[in-house]
């Protein structure tokens, strides 16, 4: 499966347009938007090396199809979304989003790493 044009298809006109406006929101800083809306009930977001490295995630699978597969493969899907919002946000970044623990993988909650250079 193309977890890419899933997860395009899934964030497009959902969760990017209101990145998007938080972005712009909080002069085109992801620490101080991961400040001001990086704790609410379904997305959280930490910053560890301002400018650099965060983690963020989800505190349960948000996503109505992984409930229903329960596939640990589907959170590709979720890590996918992620890379292509902050590509969105950060164009000329290279950003990388690495999968620490997910749901569906028995965690607790969905995390990723992501580092921009």
């Amino acid at each position: 499966m193309n977890y890419r044009e899933k997860a395009i298809r899934c964030v497009k006109n959902t969760v990017l347009p209101v990145q998007l406006e938080q972005f712009r929101e909080c002069g085109c800083s992801l620490d101080e938007q991961y400040r001001k809306y990086g704790d609410t009930g379904a997305f959280f977001a930490e910053i560890i090396e301002p400018g650099r490295i965060y983690e963020m995630g989800y505190p349960r699978c948000v996503c109505p199809e992984a409930r229903e597969t329960r596939d640990p493969a589907h959170c590709e899907c979720s890590r996918q979304s992620v890379l292509y919002i902050l590509e969105t946000l950060l164009p000329g970044k290279t950003v990388t989003v690495e999968t620490v623990e997910t749901v569906l993988g028995g965690a607790g909650k969905c995390r990723f790493r992501v580092t921009v250079e």
